[in-house]
């Protein structure tokens, strides 16, 4: 008896370790290099805030360089915060396939072990981190479209309702998963709306792009035209700044896009090459259409690498190095002629935001499902050069639901901004600019007139290589 019982003793004892180390396989683990590269993918999307303040604040005129910088940075605290609280809980927490709920209020239950709906390999804390960083510069890529003209006080409460109730949504829309008990005990896999459709968004294109280029075109509608547009030229003060802040965007892109593949693997590595493929394109293109048409100037090789990077986004971990150039330079065409079509206008996009993000996320979205292909990524799609020309129309959906949420949304926060603490200051502190008229500050002392310091001859357009007067008749 007592044999008997010894053995089927050992007997259980042996079949509990061998089942211990399929319990350690099935279960989450973290993985060092997957996660070292999330979180330097998310330092490096913070660096393009920065970059975005410099590529902003160059072009802008002196008197308003520190208020064009300051539109950028204040994101940095504002949605930082916003996040935190409430925004990542509205954008990926479940709940319904329109809007995240409040289960992750204040980060309550995002914490190292990792959410497998997003990865098995990294802590949730680091998702939602690299999440942030987008949250972030979002809502600073609108302001290029108003500069020079904006409370700052207003603009601040602007970005904030902006992230909560466009950008939050449609990030949720796109991106969200989340699993549920079905009736049959088994887990369910639920989506967002728009990714439940099908429509494929590696790393922004409409989430960041349509929904800022098209909120920054709706904004500066609302808002009006700069004093003097249309009249007194109104150009870069500083083209090494924008130099400066395309380099370190496109270096902070690799971040974006490439971590995106939430790991350090092979789908990483495609959107890292096809994201300097297809700007180093788009630069290229840019720079040819000057020549053609003016002379190839350093702002224009800037913006069409900016264009580049923007197509790019959507598509970046789902297509091939070719496919990559081909929507580089079809996007920088498409933007390019866009920029000079608003010069016909009385529409003052001051720095081009809708013809380069809006209009270059929309390319980038909708050439997604032209070229993207399971051979790139088993996660996506065959697209229309490989057989599935229903990816286009999925594509085009999310794009028109983009743009709606973005104009509907943005158009009622600005309006209502308009009535309750007003937008614009006044004409007196329009003239003597924003550094000084909203932050008693200057960025260079004795220039807040916005004046260059060159003072003769004829100054070169700032993105088509025209000549047009000089500085002294600036306003």
């Amino acid at each position: 008896m007592k044999k008997n019982f010894g053995v089927a003793a050992l007997a259980g004892m042996s079949s509990l370790l061998l089942a211990l180390p399929v319990m350690a396989q099935d279960a989450p683990k973290i993985d060092t290099g997957d996660t070292a590269w999330v979180l330097t993918s998310s330092a490096l999307v913070l660096l393009m805030t920065p970059g975005l303040a410099f590529f902003y604040g160059g072009l802008v005129r002196g008197k308003n360089a520190l208020n064009t910088l300051m539109m950028s940075f204040v994101a940095l605290g504002v949605i930082g915060v916003q996040w935190t609280v409430y925004g990542y809980s509205l954008a990926f927490s479940g709940g319904s396939p329109f809007l995240g709920g409040l289960t992750w209020l204040g980060l309550e239950g995002v914490g190292q072990a990792p959410n497998t709906d997003y990865s098995v390999t990294i802590p949730h804390l680091a998702f939602m981190v690299f999440q942030m960083m987008f949250a972030i510069i979002t809502p600073a890529l609108i302001s290029g479209a108003i500069v020079g003209r904006m409370k700052f006080k207003t603009y601040v409460v602007f970005i904030l309702l902006w992230a909560t109730f466009v950008y939050d949504p449609v990030a949720h829309w796109v991106w969200s998963i989340w699993s549920v008990t079905g009736p049959d005990g088994k887990s369910v896999t639920m989506k967002g709306f728009l990714g439940a459709a099908g429509a494929l968004d590696f790393a922004g294109g409409t989430v960041v792009h349509i929904t800022a280029g098209v909120s920054a075109l709706i904004a500066s509608i609302i808002l009006g035209p700069r004093k003097g547009y249309g009249t007194a030229p109104m150009l870069p003060h500083n083209v090494p700044f924008v130099m400066l802040g395309a380099g370190l965007l496109w270096f902070g892109w690799f971040g974006f896009n490439a971590g995106s593949a939430l790991g350090a693997n092979g789908v990483a590595t495609q959107a890292f090459i096809t994201t300097n493929i297809a700007t180093a394109a788009a630069m290229c293109v840019w720079l040819l259409l000057e020549a053609i048409f003016g002379k190839p100037s350093a702002v224009g090789g800037a913006t069409g690498a900016v264009v580049g990077l923007v197509a790019i986004t959507p598509a970046a971990g789902f297509v091939t190095p070719l496919s990559a150039i081909a929507i580089g330079a079809i996007a920088v065409v498409i933007s390019y002629i866009a920029v000079q079509l608003k010069k016909k206008t009385s529409i003052d996009d001051s720095l081009d935001v809708f013809s380069c993000h809006g209009l270059g996320g929309i390319t980038g979205a909708i050439l997604t499902g032209v070229f993207c292909t399971k051979s790139v990524n088993a996660a996506g799609a065959d697209g229309l050069l490989y057989g599935d020309p229903s990816q286009v129309l999925k594509q085009l959906y999310a794009v028109g639901v983009s743009i709606t949420i973005a104009a509907l949304g943005t158009a009622v926060i600005m309006i209502a901004l308009k009535f309750t603490m007003g937008l614009r200051p006044s004409e007196n502190e329009e003239m003597e600019g924003l550094d000084v008229a909203e932050h008693g500050e200057e960025a260079y002392i004795g220039l807040a007139s916005g004046y260059s310091l060159i003072d003769e001859g004829a100054a070169q357009s700032a993105t088509f290589g025209k000549q047009v007067p000089g500085p002294a008749q600036q306003e």
